[in-house]
């Protein structure tokens, strides 16, 4: 009985958004938008279709919101990407071995 309640209040009914971060047969790790612990609730509190990376408000998938929110991890993970600088070959890889010597 206490599960039951605790899942719906950790589906969206008090706690706002949450991130589906893993998803088990039984149960589901979640997370809660915008910072926070991450925490278990039983699978079957979430919405049917749920997959991992989805966003669930008021017991609800809200895609609006996941979708903005895999923007704006890409758009900062395009932000740290360090350049390769003109001229720099990454595809030809090392000129032989960098412990030949040291095999010697």
């Amino acid at each position: 009985m206490m599960l039951g309640a605790w899942g719906v209040a950790a589906c969206g009914g008090m706690s706002g958004a949450l991130q589906v971060e893993v998803l088990e047969d039984e149960v589901a790790q979640v997370v809660p938008v915008g910072g926070g612990k991450a925490y278990v609730v039983p699978r079957s509190t979430l919405p049917p279709g749920a997959r991992e990376g989805d966003v669930v408000r008021e017991g609800r998938l809200d895609t609006e919101l996941g979708t903005r929110l895999a923007r704006e991890v890409a758009e900062w993970r395009a932000r740290l990407a360090v350049p390769v600088p003109d001229g720099l070959d990454l595809d030809s890889g090392a000129s032989g071995s960098l412990t030949t010597s040291k095999e010697q």
